[in-house]
């Protein structure tokens, strides 16, 4: 069994002090929200403070990026962690990504799943240097020349986890990825409905 804490604040500079207090207490890893701040830079930053604690995306939201912009984030951030960073994913609600983000919304589930496997298959092409060729509902990968190409990850690339969401939250079926768990509101509400029972 892992530990895992949230690294939390108001102020994003704050992370790495958080980070190096979790490793302290032992705990496995620290998990870090995207809310007023982009996740990823608070994972870059509490790297810099930590050797042993993974780091986690608790959740990115995928609806508002694209799989190769993940996947190269992803690929960074793991390299500079020297191997403890996790991606996490999650799609947010339809309002968010419409109104805020100014992205398409449709079949969150069938989205995500495709999301992650052509995360999966951009780090194929990078690992083996094999075509890259993912076509899907949503989204289509088919380029990658030399330049954009990072190569072979000296650290390996840990699959993606997601957070499942919405009206189908058991629906979604993760051959693709390594981690999943609900979301936070999921889960009080199966509290609350086993209370119920």
């Amino acid at each position: 069994m892992k530990v895992e804490a949230a690294i939390m604040g108001e102020d994003f500079r704050d992370a790495p002090n958080v980070a190096e207090q979790l490793e302290r207490q032992g705990l496995d890893c620290g998990i870090i929200f995207e809310g007023p701040h982009d996740p990823f830079f608070p994972v870059l930053l509490s790297s810099q403070k930590t050797t042993q604690l993974e780091l986690a995306t608790g959740v990115a939201i995928a609806f508002a990026r694209n799989p190769m912009i993940c996947a190269g984030i992803a690929h960074d951030l793991q390299a500079y962690t020297n191997g403890r960073f996790i991606l996490g994913l999650g799609s947010q609600i339809k309002p968010h990504i419409e109104k805020r983000f100014s992205m398409p919304w449709s079949k969150p589930a069938a989205r995500m799943r495709e999301f992650v496997l052509a995360i999966r298959a951009i780090w194929n092409t990078w690992e083996t240097n094999e075509r890259l060729e993912f076509r899907g509902e949503f989204y289509t990968h088919t380029l990658m020349t030399p330049v954009f190409n990072p190569g072979p990850h000296p650290n390996g690339l840990s699959y993606p986890c997601a957070r499942r969401w919405g009206p189908h939250p058991n629906g979604l079926s993760y051959p693709c990825a390594s981690r999943r768990g609900p979301h936070r509101r999921a889960r009080r509400q199966r509290k609350e409905r086993l209370r119920r029972a």
